[in-house]
């Protein structure tokens, strides 16, 4: 492992350290963070913790068996002092697991764990659901399809390989386009109860996907030229993937990406009951060490192992911001009134000089790359809202500053 500069060593690590996490008694202290008994109560401040950590026993999914030779990630001897500012103050990541819902932190530099924290009760061992993290291995997906040639171009529209889609938006819109959110869809997302994913969700939970994405018929942007956050465009390549390749996603992920990259324990995908899909905008759940190891692959441009698992070409396309059209870089993309962000293939891209992307999932979950540092962050979490700021916790925007200082401290 690399020397770690001053400001950075000292003796923070420590695997589930005796840290008291915010609103413990609310979340489920006192009854052992039960599961919710239904997936209407997932989110109640009594349940999230238990449900986030144990999605694939309250319904239905299908598993992704691990690596019979996972890859290496182990304990550095060199322990970490992780420091950021925030609120105008300096403070360390045992500040942080105080200050955010935050069930797991797990940084990795240079292939080894320097840092790993748990909230809540939670343990390694624990798979935790990813939320939209997940529209990243869906995009990989694509990437894989692609190079094995089940997928032909991204140029083609998703009704060449789903005849269903055939007279839908969705089915006339360029894989790409599906990619980087960017269908022209009318369609908001916004996590309320009216809202056009609430009314997708139902329908695909009752009729299944095909029928919840004809439901979408109306474009306000000419395909290619807007990003517009539409959890159903990951949905549609769900489709695409099971139609190309002629398996379940929980199939085709684990052989060609998960099983590669070294996976140590197993994982699972939330599966409808309606048509027997899986949940690809958002129902991943895998334990903290092994979405680690899926950061490390992407810190790696898709090396893991030492083989090339994910194309690299394929890679920059989907991270690189230089690769994107310029209004879907950071600092020139509009999201809800923002330019922090720009978006790749189902990534966020983070503004800098050096390259850095993110998988990003409500409710604060969050996998965090830099390949030229070879750092990896992943934070799992419980947020109060699925925005994770607008309760004024700001964990993203606290979240993103732990990120920074890390960034800063390991470069020197």
């Amino acid at each position: 492992m690399k020397r770690l500069s001053a400001c950075m060593a000292g003796a923070l690590f420590m695997v589930g350290a005796a840290t008291a996490s915010p609103d413990e008694d609310l979340l489920g202290k006192q009854q052992g963070y039960p599961r919710a008994p239904r997936l209407s109560s997932i989110h109640d401040p009594a349940y999230i913790v238990g449900s986030f950590s144990g999605m694939d026993r309250i319904t239905s999914h299908c598993e992704l068996a691990p690596a019979e030779q996972p890859s290496s990630l182990r304990a550095s001897a060199t322990q970490a002092a992780v420091r950021y500012r925030f609120g105008g103050r300096e403070h360390t990541l045992a500040d942080y697991m105080e200050h955010q819902r935050a069930t797991a932190v797990l940084i990795v530099k240079d292939g080894e764990i320097i840092a790993e924290r748990y909230g809540y009760g939670r343990t390694a061992a624990m798979r935790m659901l990813s939320n939209s993290m997940a529209k990243t291995l869906v995009a990989l997906a694509v990437g894989q399809a692609l190079e094995d040639g089940s997928i032909k171009s991204l140029q083609d529209t998703a009704d060449q390989y789903v005849p269903g889609l055939t007279g839908t938006l969705y089915g006339g819109t360029r894989l790409v386009d599906l990619l980087r959110m960017a269908s022209g869809a009318k369609y908001v997302e916004d996590y309320t109860d009216t809202d056009d994913r609430k009314r997708f969700l139902v329908t695909a939970a009752t009729r299944g996907v095909l029928a919840a994405a004809a439901q979408v018929k109306e474009r306000s942007d000419p395909p290619g030229s807007r990003f517009n956050y539409a959890g159903a465009q990951t949905e549609v390549l769900g489709l695409v993937l099971r139609a190309a390749t002629h398996r379940s996603l929980c199939s085709f992920i684990d052989e060609t990406i998960w099983k590669p990259m070294g996976a140590q324990s197993k994982a699972t995908f939330l599966v409808r009951a309606s048509d027997d899909s899986e949940i690809a905008q958002g129902g991943f759940n895998a334990t903290a060490r092994d979405y680690a190891r899926l950061g490390w692959m992407l810190a790696n441009d898709g090396m893991a192992q030492d083989r090339q698992v994910i194309s690299r070409d394929y890679l920059l396309d989907m991270t690189d911001p230089a690769r994107q059209p310029e209004d879907f870089r950071p600092g020139r993309m509009d999201y809800h009134g923002r330019t922090y962000y720009g978006y790749g293939f189902q990534t966020w891209l983070l503004p800098g000089k050096t390259r850095q992307f993110a998988l990003l999932g409500v409710y604060g979950q969050a996998i965090y790359v830099d390949p030229q540092l070879k750092l990896v962050m992943v934070h799992l979490a419980v947020g109060k809202d699925a925005s994770g700021d607008a309760s004024g916790a700001h964990l993203g925007a606290e979240r993103d500053a732990l990120w920074r200082g890390l960034v800063a401290g390991m470069a020197r």
